[in-house]
């Protein structure tokens, strides 16, 4: 970390902190009560945190991607929640960016430098991947959207749904308004983690949809190249494990210090002067710092490989290379944050385990974060690579990355 992107990353911080103060103060009251975090998210687009990566021109702070990630980990570190549920919102963004300059780009980066959010419908819940919502002309030759769709993440809190749709033709990107006539949005996600994220149901009945709605054409059967898209939402979750990381640390500290009673030990003793007790925070300190490395050193490739595609330098090489480096960041990262959320209970012995603690919330949350893209392939994607030079054949498929 250089100097002075210490000083910007720490004035960034600074500008956010008090807001994060309080979402991490209420994390636990909404994790029992199950209340939605309407709220917060509000509040987060108020600030400019959801635009801080959309150019100033259009109403964004224009920052790096390392000092976002940098935002995103403390964020997460109040409550893991929230990253999730702006993800689709950010990677939108990084879409723009590597779009064409033209009249939707920049329609669509002033509508979230403004403020508003999306949220996505892309995925399925099939027998196979696919893409079953049709958008088609009805008698009157408007176009409408049908279907249904699963793992809605953020949708819930967005002011607009980015949906994969299909006409008879290609795939298409369908920009919808959340609250279009015949939008259903649905809390029926059931995970154990992760619970406030609203990454349930989303369905279309007959959505009417305006041309200038639909974005881009593709097909789900295409790889992606040329593009850090699939390491930008993955490095997302390293950055939401990150921040649990550094939650784990700080509930470890918060929950040592008073304590008057060591297991083992007879007699008032103080946990805070045990020598393994400063084994264990000692560890968890280096787990959180490690994560957060390996996640800002990713974030620093996808810097350098943004500024050599503006430059026109960049190669399909430095993109299957950027995907590599991300999946392997991926398989330590995982693992020191899992090793981290059980180690927290050596600090406190049964309890540790208390209801009103709710420590084993940062588990459930990094588990369900670390489910989402099979470590297992990425690591054969991995070693296939360095053997034989083939790159990661990351698809469209039937949700995001």
């Amino acid at each position: 970390m250089s100097i002075s992107f210490h000083a910007s990353a720490r004035a960034l911080h600074q500008r956010f902190s008090d807001l994060f103060a309080r979402i991490a103060d209420g994390a636990i009251a909404r994790e029992t009560e199950r209340r939605l975090p309407f709220e917060e998210v509000r509040q987060l687009k108020e600030s400019g945190f959801t635009a801080l990566r959309v150019p100033v021109e259009h109403g964004g702070a224009g920052v790096s991607l390392e000092e976002y990630f940098y935002l995103l980990i403390r964020l997460g570190e109040a409550e893991s929640n929230l990253p999730q549920i702006l993800r689709v919102n950010a990677g939108f963004t990084e879409l723009l960016h590597e779009r064409k300059d033209d009249a939707d780009t920049r329609r669509w980066l002033k509508v979230i430098g403004g403020g508003q959010t999306f949220g996505a419908a892309a995925s399925e819940r099939t027998g196979a991947t696919g893409n079953s919502v049709v958008l088609e002309k009805d008698g009157a030759g408007q176009l409408r959207l049908n279907g249904e769709k699963y793992y809605s993440t953020g949708t819930l809190y967005a002011d607009w749904i980015l949906a994969r749709a299909h006409d008879h033709e290609s795939d298409l990107n369908v920009i919808v308004p959340a609250d279009a006539a015949g939008v259903e949005r649905v809390d029926d996600w059931d995970g154990f983690g992760q619970r406030l994220t609203g990454s349930g149901t989303t369905r279309f009945h007959n959505v009417l949809v305006q041309p200038d709605q639909v974005l881009d054409r593709y097909h789900v059967s295409q790889p992606r190249r040329n593009t850090i898209i699939t390491s930008f939402y993955q490095t997302f979750h390293l950055a939401a494990l990150s921040g649990i990381a550094r939650a784990v640390l700080h509930d470890a500290v918060e929950f040592t210090r008073p304590r008057t009673r060591t297991f083992g030990v007879p007699g008032n003793s103080s946990p805070r002067k045990n020598p393994l007790v400063h084994r264990v925070v000692g560890r968890l300190a280096s787990l959180a710092w490690s994560a957060e490395q390996l996640t800002l050193s990713v974030a620093r490739q996808q810097d350098a490989l943004n500024a050599a595609r503006r430059d026109g330098t960049a190669t399909t090489e430095d993109y299957n290379a950027l995907d590599i480096q991300t999946f392997e960041a991926q398989q330590i990262v995982i693992g020191q944050v899992l090793e981290a959320t059980t180690l927290l209970f050596e600090v406190g012995g049964a309890s540790a385990t208390s209801q009103t603690r709710l420590l084993d919330r940062h588990w459930r949350n990094a588990r369900t974060l670390a489910s989402h893209n099979p470590a297992i392939q990425r690591e054969a994607a991995i070693g296939n690579f360095h053997l034989n030079g083939e790159p990661h054949n990351e698809r469209f498929g039937n949700g995001y990355v």
